[in-house]
């Protein structure tokens, strides 16, 4: 029988962002995501510097750790270590984003634990990768970014390197190890056997330059910073109007020619400079002082209402108070609120995947640390006796 969702075992060893995001799409999903977390401070990110909410939770560990039930333990006391494996032989899948060579010394590597439970997925999230000569390197969005080259092509022509403003390479590295481990849940279903799933921060924003990467081997040409202007469109980007900004894809003859029909700018669609798309792109930010002098005369929705109805792909530049207020996003149920112990109602983004047969759903927020100790433990077989005794040992909270 093929696997279900709702019947995987995620063990979560991760902390920060990465890899407890890739968790909780499993957990919205409908795996049940134990978190294993140090005793004391639990994922790095619940002492984290940082917004919190009113009564102290921080708002980073909740927007990446809910569907998830928590387990305090201690893998370098015996006990600890006994009932990891325990809990390892009943899983379907362990998550860990240590530096490469940490989980074999913490005994929680793949190699190790597939002796224990041979189906067992093992996945490992890093900076790096397991592998190249910068394996041991530390691992942040921010250095992914730049070694990628995403930061070498983000940014206004001829300004600094700029970080993007999402953590992609961290987001994406999630996303990729959430692909991978699927991946090898269906192939177990012929096999039998598990395997090593290895994805980086590193690897993940590298994979999103399609187009850059496809530029440079196209051309032999470095890809430059274009602001927010397309490759190989024009006109496709952010241009200003009387009261902000907005975004515009015109990115054919057909629509070039509508463009200029609704700014009533026919000099533009009979001037030979712009007659065609490589010539617009060629003369993008000549055009782009073209088009500004027409659209700062009115105000951003009449603009994108004109476009719209004329055919023109186009919308408003918003932040994300506007955005997470859009009527849109709510129809989506993207913006979802969830009951905290301590917090009350919080709210949180929405599942962005719909299934029809086999829907996610958002059934907990994110737990306190070892919430669940006693609740894990007892499927296991430990009794009130052994609890105590693993209490006593400092093994587990």
């Amino acid at each position: 029988m093929a696997f279900a969702l709702e019947d995987l075992t995620v063990i979560d060893l991760t902390q920060v962002m990465a890899g407890p995001y890739c968790c909780q799409l499993l957990g919205d999903l409908g795996a049940d995501v134990i978190k294993v977390e140090p005793l004391g401070t639990g994922d790095a990110t619940r002492q984290a510097t940082g917004h919190r909410l009113p009564h102290g939770e921080s708002a980073a560990f909740l927007a990446v750790n809910r569907n998830k039930r928590s387990i305090a333990l201690d893998l370098k006391t015996p006990g600890g270590r006994d009932t990891f494996l325990r809990l390892v032989r009943h899983a379907d899948v362990v998550v860990e984003s240590f530096r490469p060579g940490v989980a074999a010394r913490l005994g929680v590597d793949y190699e190790t634990l597939s002796a224990v439970n041979e189906r067992l997925v093992h996945a490992s999230i890093s900076g790096f990768g397991q592998t190249g000569p910068y394996a041991q390197r530390p691992g942040y969005d921010l250095i992914a970014q730049a070694m990628s080259g995403i930061m070498s092509v983000t940014g206004d022509a001829g300004g600094e390197p700029v970080k993007c403003g999402v953590p992609v390479a961290d987001m994406s590295a999630g996303l990729f190890c959430a692909i991978g481990i699927l991946s090898a849940c269906l192939a177990r279903e012929n096999t039998g056997r598990g395997q090593s799933v290895d994805t980086s921060l590193y690897d993940a924003a590298l994979a999103l330059s399609i187009w850059e990467t496809a530029e440079l081997w196209a051309t032999g040409e470095v890809p430059q910073r274009i602001g927010s202007a397309h490759r190989v469109n024009a006109p496709y980007q952010a241009l200003p109007t009387r009261d902000g900004h907005l975004t515009i894809g015109a990115n054919n003859d057909r629509l070039w020619r509508r463009l200029c029909e609704v700014l009533d700018r026919p000099d533009l669609r009979d001037d030979e400079r712009y007659a065609t798309n490589t010539d617009r792109v060629r003369r993008r930010e000549e055009l782009a002082a073209e088009l500004a002098t027409t659209l700062k005369t009115r105000d951003t929705d009449d603009w994108v209402d004109a476009l719209l109805a004329a055919g023109v792909p186009a919308g408003p530049i918003r932040d994300y108070r506007q955005s997470c207020a859009d009527p849109h996003t709510l129809a989506r149920e993207m913006v979802v609120e969830m009951d905290h112990p301590r917090e009350g109602t919080v709210r949180a983004l929405g599942i962005p995947v719909k299934l029809t047969g086999t829907p996610g759903a958002i059934r907990r927020t994110a737990p306190g640390l070892g919430e669940h100790t006693d609740e894990v433990l007892r499927a296991l077989g430990y009794d009130d006796e052994a609890i105590r005794a693993l209490r006593a040992e400092g093994a587990v909270a």
